[in-house]
């Protein structure tokens, strides 16, 4: 099933304010078992941006996923790429580990890091995604995902510095200002 023009959620994006406040939780805090199953701890992001996506195989967006692997091949050095599978939005990420991991290879040929499936919205709400999504853990945003593909920018410091919507391509300009 594809997105719908009623389904593509807020376009827009939200950057830190200059004076906001500090988070009371480090990103880097954080860890997270990857799609094999295997923990991956945040800390090993230190000193780079983090571009953070709620991923799904089924929406009109699922493009989205060549974009991300051409901004990790290109920034690599400076900005890690990562990827979590969500069915939060019309059951569009049905899909096991094994097949998501499957898909995002075959189609794309992922090589960023896809992580488990978690829920990125409503009461199952991972803790990563409260983190994003909630001021009073990140220091100034409190937009939730409105659907796949909202994007998160962590700045080399672990502090959330942008929220871009799901219609901003990972290539826009709007990301690319901010690894230059």
């Amino acid at each position: 099933m594809l997105c719908l023009t009623s389904c593509m959620g807020w376009s827009g994006n939200k950057a830190r304010p200059t004076d906001a406040q500090q988070s009371t939780q480090s990103f880097y805090e954080f860890t997270i078992n990857d799609i094999n199953g295997s923990p991956v701890s945040f800390s090993k992001f230190k000193g780079k941006k983090v571009l953070v996506v709620n991923v799904a195989s089924k929406c009109g967006y699922t493009p989205q996923y060549k974009s991300l692997q051409a901004l990790h091949e290109q920034y690599g050095e400076q900005l890690a790429v990562v990827g979590f599978p969500a069915n939060n939005f019309l059951n569009q990420e049905p899909g096991s580990q094994k097949e998501i991991a499957a898909f995002c290879k075959k189609n794309y040929g992922v090589t960023f890091t896809i992580f488990e499936k978690i829920s990125v919205k409503g009461k199952d709400q991972h803790p990563l995604y409260q983190w994003l999504s909630q001021k009073e853990k990140n220091g100034w945003n409190d937009k939730a995902p409105s659907w796949n593909f909202s994007k998160y920018l962590i700045d080399e410091q672990g502090q959330l510095l942008h929220f871009f919507g799901p219609s901003v391509d990972p290539l826009d300009k709007l990301i690319l200002n901010h690894l230059k």
